[in-house]
């Protein structure tokens, strides 16, 4: 009888090509670090997981899409910690390498393609498409700063979405997408807690100490930012959790489901808060009201209006709280005479008056920091943009800008007329439900902060619009399976 040989890891590495090779890499490694810095020895060593991680995304392009929805989260904070790696370029490598995985595996396994001939796949092509004719714009001063800029303002979505028509296509996975999205986002919520009541570790001081103090140190207050990319996206995406998941946990009928999402729900919340962004109070108002017209029930109307109501008037007629610093910079938002938004509206006649005989605006890149830095001492980059929709009309003109609200009002209109005569199953109608009244939030938030293509709120807002889409086939699926379950 032929025994199999088992050779073992360690009986391997006592072969002279293994000690050889061991040997060979700790001498390059100490060379590079003595050379170059620890940073870089670390560069070395992980490059054997990166490649191992590609071979992951080539078996199972599927593996890639998560891959983006976790860097989405951390990618623009670990640029505090690791300042050598272009952590923003890294979601961009992700998104290209799931769709060269894709490639790869039609030649042995069916890839439906198919799935992504849909309007919301040719609405992202179409924004996209204008952004490449801003290349054409006579006002723009840099190619560099257009490349940056189209990212966040239309590639991740002409990227994003379909991939999640191609990878993510049942509600098993929008179950997995809730998952995903609702773990980081108690990990936010924790994180922003440790700093403002723990404080902060060395390299968000030094991040701090370098600039950001500016903008998340007001009056002796942190404006928690988490491990997001500033306080204003942290501030949001927290909102939109708290919106998405406290709806999800309102009409959730297993217990454990409904105990995870109350707990994002109400860490979401308070992360909003502390984030001291006056602009994300926008996202669980504006959000809960339009719930609450989704939902056609006059109890949860009365409720919804009750709790609006009450809110309002507690920020709004009391000065209960006053003397906690985010209670008190969270009422500011309700004065019509606060300096900040004066000064807003100030900017904008200016901007109105530049941008006359400007329908296509000044280009890509053309304000914020990219301005700044590649369009130095032009107009536009002298002027804060304060506002995603201020930066789409000053960088795209008013004809981007009407193009880029009628999309976004498309796609919102189209997910509610679903939701009120096509969806019958909860199952897929309470999601959708709940991913409309985030992306509502959120449109409203991003006229005082630029956050709608900033991540992660750019790409969770993309794939909610992909799900929101293929609610009605899920919504069929669903009636056929119990139907059957009935049989």
């Amino acid at each position: 009888m032929n025994e199999i040989e088992v050779i073992t890891g360690a009986e391997r590495l006592k072969k002279p090509e293994a000690i050889g090779f061991l040997l060979l890499s700790s001498f390059l490694t100490s060379l590079v670090i003595s050379h170059w810095g620890m940073p870089a020895g670390m560069m070395l060593l992980i490059i054997p997981m990166i490649v191992v991680f590609v071979a992951v995304i080539f078996v199972n392009p599927r593996n890639g899409l998560i891959a983006v929805y976790v860097l989405n989260f951390l990618a623009l904070g670990l640029y505090r910690y690791i300042t050598v790696i272009p952590w923003g370029l890294t979601v961009d490598i992700l998104l290209v390498l799931t769709y060269l995985g894709l490639v790869f595996r039609a030649f042995h396994r069916k890839v439906e393609w198919g799935n992504a001939r849909n309007e919301l796949v040719l609405i992202s092509a179409i924004w996209l498409g204008y952004s490449l004719l801003e290349l054409l714009n006579p006002e723009a001063g840099s190619r560099v700063a257009w490349f940056y800029a189209v990212r966040g303002v239309s590639l991740y979505m002409f990227l994003t979405v379909p991939l999640v028509f191609i990878l993510f296509n049942k509600l098993s996975d929008l179950r997995l997408f809730f998952l995903i999205w609702g773990i980081f986002s108690i990990l936010g919520s924790l994180k922003g807690i440790q700093q403002l009541h723990i404080g902060l570790d060395p390299y968000e001081q030094r991040w701090m100490d370098e600039g950001g103090a500016s903008q998340h140190l007001l009056f002796g207050e942190l404006r928690v930012f988490s491990f997001f990319s500033d306080a204003g996206e942290f501030g949001a995406a927290q909102g939109m959790a708290g919106v998405v998941f406290g709806i999800l946990a309102f009409m959730e009928k297993k217990s454990r489901l409904r105990l995870f999402y109350a707990i994002v729900a109400i860490l979401g919340i308070y992360g909003m808060m502390i984030s001291g962004t006056r602009g994300a109070l926008s996202v669980p108002f504006a959000g809960l009201f339009l719930y609450m017209i989704l939902r056609k029930n006059k109890k949860i109307l009365i409720v919804s209006v009750a709790v609006l109501a009450a809110a309002y008037m507690f920020f709004n007629y009391t000065y209960i709280g006053q003397n906690n610093a985010t209670i008190r910079r969270m009422r500011t938002a309700f004065n019509p005479d606060d300096a900040s938004l004066q000064t807003r509206l100030s900017n904008q006649q200016m901007i109105k008056g530049y941008l006359t005989a400007r329908p296509f605006g000044g280009g890509l890149g053309s304000t914020g920091a990219l301005g700044q830095k590649y369009n130095p001492g032009s107009f536009l980059s002298k002027i804060p943009t304060d506002s995603w929709y201020v930066m789409i009309w000053m960088e795209e003109g008013i004809v981007g800008l009407i193009l880029h609200l009628s999309i976004l009002i498309f796609i919102l209109g189209r997910a509610s007329f679903m939701v009120f005569f096509r969806l019958r199953n909860e199952s897929v109608k309470t999601p959708v439900m709940a991913m409309a009244a985030g992306m509502f939030g959120i449109m409203l938030a991003s006229y005082g902060n630029p956050v709608l293509g900033q991540m992660p709120v750019g790409i969770l807002l993309y794939s909610c619009m992909a799900f929101m889409f293929m609610a009605p086939r899920l919504d069929r699926e669903e009636t056929l399976k119990n139907k059957q379950i009935k049989l």
